[in-house]
């Protein structure tokens, strides 16, 4: 059963992904949610806190979706195929409207520099380029290798989640996955 507060932070999700940010208002947040304007002021003091709780969830359910994956990684390549897998099967997710993209990185685009909000988004892309980190330190014993190469892959991944948001589907995804693969297959070789 549903909480208050679930009801609130689901309701804002949707409309945050489908509308922006800043283009949600709170009556239509609190109308969709069904809840009193109480209980959202009970939970989410500010529009601010409502925000902050919507990045700490799109975050917390991209780990989830890579946790899943992991669980059946047995080797290092695997692993880092197991960071596109997840960001496929969010981009595969269903979306009321269809998939526009990186939900972070939409949120994001709504705030200035140096703000709370892009903070965080940059800590989630920080971690996902750590968990790339991790596999390929696996693979390489050169730290700077291993750097360059968890930059360049999350480079790759970032351009392939903006260009499957705009595309509205994963295909981007398998293709950059797949040039991972053969990227770090490669660099295993040499």
């Amino acid at each position: 059963m549903s909480t208050a507060k679930d009801k609130i932070l689901d309701a804002a999700a949707s409309m945050f992904y489908n509308q922006g940010i800043n283009s949600s208002g709170i009556n239509s947040i609190i109308a969709r949610a069904n809840v009193a304007k109480m209980s959202l002021y009970n939970h989410f003091p500010t529009k601010a806190d409502l925000v902050t709780a919507y990045i700490a969830a799109r975050h917390q359910e991209w780990l989830d979706l890579y946790a899943l994956r992991a669980q059946h990684v047995n080797t290092p390549v695997e692993g880092i195929m197991a960071v596109f897998d997840a960001y496929q099967d969010h981009a595969e997710c269903e979306y009321e409207n269809g998939f526009r993209g990186c939900g972070l990185l939409n949120a994001a685009a709504e705030f200035g520099a140096n703000t709370p909000e892009r903070t965080a988004v940059n800590l989630h892309k920080q971690e996902v380029e750590a968990i790339l980190a991790g596999h390929l330190s696996q693979l390489f014993a050169d730290a700077d290798k291993v750097k360059h190469l968890s930059l360049l892959l999350s480079f790759v991944l970032e351009g392939a989640i903006t260009r499957a948001g705009l595309a509205g589907n994963s295909e981007h995804i398998v293709t950059a996955r797949a040039m991972a693969q053969a990227l770090v297959l490669q660099e295993v070789a040499a």
